[in-house]
């Protein structure tokens, strides 16, 4: 009856676009996504992975990543989980650094912040033959990450002020298994490019985009 249910909901929502062979694909496609979800029949998967990585542009620093991601698989190139991790962030002072006024309300400065990501994980896994071979995938989290100390960051030539940071991680790799009684289990080595918004003080109130790339290597069950 939930399938039922769900191929239903499918079908009024694309019915705006016409019946056609394309439409049926697309209702196919999203059924058996959504269908596990519903029925109950994904299967439980899990992540930790650890990694490094270095911001692009002037913005000088460096992120030492911690993560950990808990979900489904709901087919055999679909995953949704939910996440959180610990990144520590060392900063780099610009050759200008404190030439500006530092923020009234956040007098103490530091360096090295601890920070933790909350996020949605999404990966499309790209299938080599059966789940015992090498094969490659896509990864997408996105969600928040927030600053773990009251103090401002010293970065480039001024200072973050940020609480909260808008947060983006997606990633390209491949997945080698490691267990040939639990295909289940492998080890992921892959890049990654990290996005963070967030204020930013020199003089005067200004918003930044922190980028970074970097590597990490991961295990899977």
């Amino acid at each position: 009856m939930k399938k039922i249910i769900a191929t239903l909901l499918i079908i009024i929502a694309l019915a705006p676009l016409g019946v056609n062979a394309q439409v049926y694909e697309a209702i196919n496609t999203l059924r058996s996504v959504i269908s596990p979800a519903l029925s109950g029949s994904g299967r439980y998967k899990g992540y930790v992975d650890a990694g490094y990585s270095h911001t692009l542009g002037k913005y000088n620093g460096d992120f030492i990543e911690i993560s950990t991601s808990q979900g489904y698989q709901y087919n055999n190139w679909f995953y949704m989980g939910a996440g959180l991790g610990f990144d520590l962030l060392l900063s780099h002072k610009g050759s200008h650094w404190g030439e500006g006024t530092p923020p009234a309300n956040n007098p103490a400065i530091t360096t090295t912040a601890p920070m933790l990501p909350l996020f949605a994980d999404f990966r499309f896994l790209i299938a080599n033959g059966n789940s015992s071979n090498i094969s490659f995938f896509l990864n997408l989290r996105v969600g928040c990450s927030f600053l773990l100390t009251n103090r401002a960051i010293a970065i480039g030539d001024g200072w973050l002020t940020n609480r909260e940071y808008f947060f983006l991680d997606p990633s390209i790799g491949f997945r080698v298994p490691c267990n040939k009684k639990n295909p289940r289990q492998a080890v992921d080595v892959g890049v990654r490019y990290k996005l963070l918004t967030s204020n930013y003080w020199y003089n005067y109130n200004n918003n930044i985009t922190l980028q970074s790339l970097g590597a990490f290597v991961a295990f899977e069950w």
